[in-house]
């Protein structure tokens, strides 16, 4: 590849890479920075894919409000016709003899325009105009609730890596410790105090370790892929999540009542749920107003050539226009509109119930996540307590091993339950930040 392809693929990289690195700029943050998860919310907000659809959404609802608005103007239009008239036969003695032919003149033209303005249609504009402007409040609910959602993806993301990060720091403590412990095993093997089987253990276990290794660090990269690509960066940027100490702190919960009172309140999918309901009874009255006159006033002017509307005919160009009210009555409405009002009623009925549903679900929702953050408090006092008593034992059980007091895979047993109850703490303060944002999520306050 010569000089000039190597700068050709730098411009097109640059140009691709732009966006991202505007955004970065535009939130201070640079692919080497540490994330807080505040700032992983505020690139999501910058960069997501879903976001920006959802605000595509809005623009068009908003575009549609103009669309029904515009209803409200005259509709005015011009028409244009050249013609060549062909002679007119007259079958004086019927189909089956020569006709006589009629002079025309065989040129005809006329431009016309012509107008008309809305008076009364039933109050269907400014239902259409009412419905639009729900369109638009439904399309800002499902901004809000794909960002909610987007949120709470990127925390489950964001804490992966964290969580395995962690991880990875125990366990390469773990195996240094256990580096150490196999000299210290060989040492005695050499000895004569022990046997190669307690060696060949002890390596046995310090494989494993490392291959857990291997599969931890294969987890931080997949998380860290999905992050970055939620967030709009490259899929092997550097990432290093950064969780202050005090978010490991439990958070004072109110009640579960002010939870469900807050949800009733806030909550995007509720939202949604009685916006669509609104648009439901809008649809259900623009259906009823099928039955109802239209009345506007109309007004048109045309040039013409020849004069062949009016009797006597002349052959020159004559002009004509009128103004006036049309009155229009659509009487097959009155059988024809029976089904589509059952229908519309039907599905008003029909998003009543889905109403009582989404309640519900959100009821449950958040008494669950309500139940499962407690749950998950507890789980970190378990496991604290848990790391102390197992630490106590593997000092007791380390100590009677070396004095040949014990066996090695009691040495083992115990290691495996100190290293696993650091896990588990690890684990318990990251499902808990969780928990709590899916509490939020639930409320409608992420």
């Amino acid at each position: 590849m010569n000089f000039s392809s190597h700068k050709r693929a730098f411009w097109i990289g640059m140009f691709f890479l732009l966006p991202s690195l505007l955004a970065h700029a535009q939130t201070g943050i640079t692919p080497e920075s540490p994330l807080t998860i505040t700032q992983v919310w505020q690139l999501t907000d910058s960069n997501s894919r879903k976001i920006q659809m959802t605000q595509l959404g809005v623009q068009a609802a908003e575009g549609n409000i103009k669309v029904a608005r515009s209803e409200r103007l005259p509709d005015v239009a011009m028409d244009g016709v050249l013609a060549h008239i062909f002679p007119m036969p007259i079958y004086e003695n019927g189909l089956f003899h020569t006709p006589s032919q009629f002079p025309v003149e065989p040129k005809y033209y006329k431009v016309s325009a012509d107008a008309y303005m809305n008076l009364y249609n039933g109050g269907k504009t400014n239902r259409e105009i009412a419905a639009s402007k729900t369109e638009r409040e439904i399309a800002l609910a499902k901004k809000q609730l794909s960002r909610q959602e987007i949120h709470f993806t990127a925390a489950v993301y964001f804490y992966d890596v964290y969580r395995n990060k962690s991880y990875k720091e125990l366990l390469e403590q773990d195996i240094k410790d256990r580096e150490k412990q196999l000299s210290e095993i060989n040492a005695l093997y050499k000895n004569g105090t022990v046997l190669k089987s307690d060696v060949l253990r002890a390596e046995l276990r310090l494989s494993k370790q490392r291959m857990l290794l291997t599969e931890i660090e294969n987890s931080i990269k997949i998380a860290a892929q999905k992050l970055n690509l939620l967030i709009g960066r490259l899929d092997n940027a550097m990432l290093n999540p950064i969780v202050p100490e005090s978010a490991a702190d439990p958070i004072f919960l109110k009640g579960i009542a002010d939870y469900m009172n807050e949800a009733a309140s806030k909550s995007f999918k509720l939202e949604i749920s009685k916006k669509e309901q609104e648009l439901g009874e809008l649809k259900l009255k623009q259906v009823k107003s099928n039955i109802l006159p239209s009345l506007g006033l109309f007004g048109e002017y045309a040039y013409t050539y020849p004069q062949i509307q009016f009797y006597p005919y002349a052959l020159s160009l004559y002009s004509n226009g009128m103004v006036g009210l049309k009155l229009k009555i659509p009487i097959s409405s009155f059988y024809q509109n029976k089904n589509k009002v059952k229908v519309a009623e039907i599905q008003l009925h029909r998003q009543e119930v889905e109403d009582e549903d989404v309640k519900e679900n959100i009821r449950q929702e958040v008494q669950e996540a309500y139940i499962r953050y407690t749950e998950s408090l507890k789980r970190i006092d378990v496991a604290t307590e848990n790391i102390q008593q197992a630490a106590e034992s593997y000092r007791i059980v380390q100590n009677t091993y070396f004095n040949q007091l014990a066996l090695l895979t009691d040495l083992l047993d115990v290691e495996t339950q100190l290293l696993q109850s650091k896990f588990e703490l690890t684990t318990a303060k990251v499902n808990a930040r969780i928990q709590y944002y899916q509490l939020q999520k639930a409320v409608g306050n992420l």
